[in-house]
């Protein structure tokens, strides 16, 4: 008797022991929820915001010209495929090119910090942290466009590409400029939506974290979508090269893109996402 209660105490923990094992399976396989989400980027974004302005600047310098091999992988598929209906479904995938370089080498993007910094800020809305977004912003923003300006200035002066793959940079550039602004506008309204939704997935997106970027950025550059950065690097070619004026270039298409960007980033991503992990919560700080 005494044997088979032995018996079943030790069957009892084992069944015990299999259980808690399959919820831990199946918490590990599950999808983590928004609000565990919201907070990995928080923490994220209090990081960020702690980086001097010279570690942001260089970083963002850095983004800048890696946001070059965009237009150039792009403009490199398109000079040497043939001039068909189908070319841009390949073209385009050099698009994704810059975006990988630049976030897997976590390197400072402008359109990636209209979410990372602002759900810290819309947590605590203080003037110091609005004080040290701004700043992030301004620092990140400017070397972001020194950066798509020395790569442009060398491609247009120099002769390192092909007069075919100089021309196609050209051709490129003038397609970015031939929405007009409140085109442009709009057209950076979604794309800046959808690069924050790149840095919404990235915390817990692991080993898909490569194709995430490419399907999403392929999507902007198919759908001639606009981005303040990867546009800056083909409208500032245009410029250096003498095919349009730097005017011309700002007003028609770095200002309506930029202020699009940072509406579908903050306003459809940031704050829409900040509102359904608040409205979630069972009280006390999100």
């Amino acid at each position: 008797m005494a044997r088979a209660d032995g018996l079943r105490t030790i069957m009892s923990k084992a069944e015990k022991a299999a259980e808690k094992r399959e919820e831990k399976e199946i918490i590990e396989r599950a999808s983590p929820p928004g609000r565990i989400v919201y907070h990995a980027i928080v923490k994220e974004g209090e990081g960020e915001l702690e980086r001097p302005s010279s570690a942001l600047f260089w970083s963002g310098l850095a983004a800048g010209l890696s946001m070059g091999f965009s237009m150039i992988t792009e403009a490199l598929l398109q000079a040497y495929l043939p001039d068909a209906p189908w070319r841009p479904l390949i073209s385009k995938l050099g698009y994704s090119v810059g975006f990988i370089i630049a976030i897997l080498g976590r390197q400072q993007l402008f359109t990636e910090n209209t979410l990372t910094p602002i759900l810290p800020l819309l947590k605590n809305k203080t003037l110091s942290i609005f004080g040290n977004v701004m700043r992030l912003w301004l620092v990140v923003l400017i070397a972001n466009l020194l950066g798509a300006f020395g790569l442009s200035w060398a491609l247009a002066h120099t002769n390192v590409f092909d007069p075919n793959v100089k021309a196609a940079f050209f051709e490129i550039g003038n397609h970015a400029m031939s929405h007009g602004a409140l085109n442009a506008l709009w057209r950076g309204v979604f794309a800046g939506w959808l690069i924050a939704l790149i840095v919404w997935m990235m915390p817990f997106a692991e080993v898909a974290r490569f194709w995430v970027i490419i399907m999403v950025t392929y999507i902007i550059g198919l759908g001639g979508l606009t981005h303040i950065v990867a546009g800056s690097v083909t409208t500032f070619t245009l410029a250096a090269g003498g095919q349009r004026g730097w005017g011309d270039v700002f007003v028609n298409f770095i200002f309506p893109v930029l202020a699009g960007n940072i509406i579908g980033g903050v306003m459809l991503v940031a704050a829409l996402n900040h509102a359904q992990v608040a409205a979630g919560k069972s009280g006390g700080d999100i």
